[in-house]
C-alpha cells in the first residue's frame, strides 16, 4: 500500500468512526472529495450542507447542487448573510473567525436537528502554511476536519479524485468572495457582486485560475503566468476594460506575479 493509499484509508476510517455527519460542501475541490468520499462510506447517513450567502459565486451554488443530485446526495441549503454578521462587513483581519464562528454555528444547528453526529469540513494539510483564522473557529466548535487529519494536502487530493472520476479534480482553487478585499476595506453586497461578475467574465473568455482583489475603485487581475500573453491582446485588454467599468470598477491591472491563493494577506 502506497503512502497515498494509507492516508485515503485512514479518511474512510475516521469516517466511517462518526456514524452519521454533515458535510460542509461548497462544490470545490476539497469538499468534494470529501463529501463523495464520506457518501461512499456512510451512505444515507450523510447530508451536505450548502451555503446560499452573497459571500460565493453563483455559478458554484449551481454546481453544488447539481452534483448532490447527480450523486442522490441529501442536500440541505443554509441561508447566511455574512453582512449582519457583526463586524464582519469592516473587514478586520480576523474577519474569516469571525464568519466561520457563526456560520458552523448554524450548521451545527442544523446537524442537530437532522440528527447528524458530526460537522466535517474540507480544509487540508495545505491551509496549515496560511493566515487561516478561520480554522481557530472550526477548531473552538469542535468541526471536524477529516483530510487535513488524514494528511492529505490539495495535490494529493486532486490525486485521488481524479483517480475517483470526479470532475473537480482540475478546478481552480475557490475562496470566498470576502478574500478579494483589502482588510479594513467595507465589503457591501455591491462590491461582493462586482468581484463575483468580474470573475465570471475572465472564466468565460477562457482563463482557468483567476482571482480580481478589489483596492477601492480598481481592479487588480490574477491570472496564470502562461495566460498573460491571452490578456495582452488587443481586443481582449479593451473588452476586460469595458466590462469591468460596466461592473462598477474605473481600473483594472494585471497582477505581475499572477494567480496565487492568500496574496490578500502577504502584508500581514
Amino acid at each position: 500500500m502506497t503512502e497515498l493509499e494509507k492516508k485515503y484509508q485512514k479518511l474512510k476510517d475516521d469516517l466511517r468512526s462518526f456514524g452519521s455527519a454533515a458535510v460542509a460542501f461548497s462544490g470545490g475541490v476539497d469538499s468534494t472529495f470529501l463529501l463523495y468520499t464520506a457518501h461512499e462510506v456512510l451512505g444515507d447517513c450523510v447530508a451536505a450542507v450548502t451555503v446560499d450567502s452573497c459571500l460565493f459565486p453563483e455559478r458554484e451554488c449551481r454546481e453544488a447542487g447539481m452534483f448532490c443530485e447527480a450523486h442522490g446526495i441529501r442536500q440541505i441549503i443554509c441561508r447566511y448573510d455574512a453582512l449582519e454578521t457583526e463586524g464582519f462587513s469592516l473587514n478586520p483581519k480576523n474577519r474569516c473567525y469571525l464568519c466561520k464562528r457563526e456560520l458552523f454555528g448554524r450548521i451545527l444547528n442544523i446537524a442537530d436537528r437532522n440528527g447528524l453526529s458530526v460537522v466535517a469540513e474540507g480544509s487540508n494539510t495545505d491551509d496549515d502554511g496560511d493566515y487561516r483564522p478561520g480554522l481557530a473557529a472550526v477548531k473552538e466548535l469542535g468541526i471536524r476536519s477529516p483530510l487535513r487529519e488524514a494528511g492529505l494536502n490539495k495535490a494529493e487530493i486532486r490525486e485521488l479524485s481524479k483517480k475517483l472520476g470526479l470532475p473537480t479534480w482540475n478546478k481552480q482553487s475557490m475562496a470566498c468572495l470576502a478574500s478579494r478585499f483589502v482588510y479594513g476595506e467595507t465589503i457591501t453586497e455591491e462590491r461582493l457582486s462586482m468581484v463575483d461578475r468580474a470573475e465570471q467574465l475572465l472564466l468565460d473568455m477562457g482563463f482557468h485560475s483567476v482571482r480580481v482583489r478589489i483596492h477601492g475603485n480598481m481592479a487588480r487581475i490574477e491570472i496564470m503566468p502562461e495566460e498573460f500573453y491571452k490578456l495582452a491582446a488587443e481586443d481582449t485588454r479593451e473588452q476586460i476594460y469595458e466590462q469591468f467599468r460596466s461592473f462598477g470598477f474605473a481600473y483594472a491591472a494585471l497582477d505581475l506575479l499572477g494567480y496565487r491563493t492568500g496574496s490578500m494577506n502577504e502584508v500581514i
